[in-house]
């Protein structure tokens, strides 16, 4: 028998019950939706935090003053130590050939006013090298100069969410604006970043010289934290390790001391985001499995039904010259095509779910061919295997006791 005869057979035998054949075939489409969902939510959420790592640069080492996570005796929060200094950090770029740029930083906020429009919002102080090492282009504009730093001008970059809010569609360059009462003049304007891969807005800041914001709004001269850029990625290990060597010389730290700094770079934030993705997906996906044996316990339990109710069909197609493997294939196609009708309506359903979550809780998702291709070979392997018991139990069939069956 030919799998075009199969195929209209099933389709005949299917029909003939279409209620019973659709809630056999739910438990199929549930778990093949349940699948594309959470593969294009896990790959939609990996792909949004490595364009946010991504974000924070090339070769971007990060150092924090303070003990770090995992260290011994007592620890300190990011930057709540003081033993950072701005001549550490030219040491950095001096003694340190893996390094190609260092932009200490200091942070702070306050309210920000133009007109009669006010804004609370977070203030960076660096360098230059900042929007070079971030690979932060301007939008309009200019960037503050060394020379800046070093005379504690009063000059700001403001993010574009701050442009938004205080400025709306009029330039702000040139403008002068008021942070803590103190006048600002706006010399350029960030191109926008978009969300942190901590889920905070980047483009919601403001950039100054880091020594205004010392002398003006901190009154200290501690430095919260350090974006250093290696020269190449094969150099940020090599670089992490001059700095670190470094530091603990200038700091007089002795053999056995913990360090009084911490660093980061791109690779932790990347694996550890990884791996947070690879669980979620993996925990979302066993549920889906489950759903899909579900239905394939389903489609079974139909199936062995069906077998019992044409016992008698059976028979007779044996008694005119059906062979064990003719039936055999004939209840085989029934099961798959149930699960594969199952697994295109689950894939559309999947794909629909997928698009409503990102358009009503914003979260990113992303529907790959590969995801569709894997789901819908699961629902094909769940109606073969679950369906391969009643098949086999049919073609067993006693055609002589098949046509006594009553």
């Amino acid at each position: 028998m030919d799998l075009g005869l199969s195929l209209k057979l099933a389709w005949r035998a299917l029909a003939r019950n279409p209620l019973r054949a659709s809630l056999t075939m739910l438990g199929v489409v549930i778990g093949v939706a349940a699948v594309v969902a959470t593969l294009a939510i896990g790959q939609g959420a990996r792909a949004s935090v490595q364009s946010q790592i991504a974000s924070l640069g090339s070769n971007v080492i990060m150092l924090f003053p303070g003990t770090g996570p995992g260290a011994g005796g007592s620890h300190g929060a990011q930057g709540s130590s003081s033993s950072m200094t701005v001549e550490d950090c030219e040491a950095i770029g001096r003694e340190c050939p893996s390094v190609e740029r260092v932009a200490w930083s200091v942070r702070s906020g306050g309210q920000v006013i133009y007109g009669n429009n006010n804004w609370q919002t977070g203030l960076i102080g660096t360098t230059p090298d900042f929007f070079i090492i971030r690979e932060w282009p301007i939008e309009q504009g200019s960037t503050f100069s060394d020379a800046d730093v070093r005379n504690s001008a009063r000059v700001v970059v403001l993010g574009a969410t701050v442009v938004e809010n205080l400025f709306g569609t009029e330039s702000p360059i040139g403008q002068t604006i008021r942070i803590r009462n103190l006048p600002f003049r706006v010399v350029g304007v960030l191109a926008r970043k978009g969300s942190s891969a901590m889920g905070s807005d980047q483009d919601d800041t403001i950039i100054l010289p880091g020594t205004t914001v010392q002398k003006k709004f901190t009154s200290s001269t501690a430095i919260n934290f350090v974006y250093i850029s290696a020269r190449s990625a094969a150099e940020i290990n090599p670089a992490i390790e001059e700095i670190s060597s470094l530091l603990r010389q200038r700091h007089r730290l002795r053999a056995g001391q913990d360090d009084d700094f911490f660093i980061r770079n791109q690779a932790e934030f990347a694996n550890a985001a990884e791996e947070t993705s690879r669980t979620m997906t993996l925990l979302l996906s066993s549920i889906a499995a489950v759903s899909l044996l579900v239905g394939g316990i389903g489609i079974m339990n139909i199936m062995l039904v069906s077998v019992t109710e044409r016992t008698r069909e059976i028979g007779i197609r044996m008694a005119v010259g059906a062979r064990g493997r003719d039936i055999l294939s004939q209840f085989l196609v029934e099961s798959a095509f149930l699960s594969l009708l199952g697994g295109a309506l689950g894939i559309l359903l999947g794909v629909g779910v997928s698009v409503l979550i990102s358009n009503v809780a914003k979260w990113p998702t992303s529907v790959s061919p590969s995801s569709i291709a894997l789901a819908f070979g699961f629902s094909a392997a769940v109606g073969i295997f679950f369906g391969f018991y009643p098949a086999r139990k049919a073609a067993d069939q006693d055609p002589i006791e098949a046509l006594r069956y009553e």
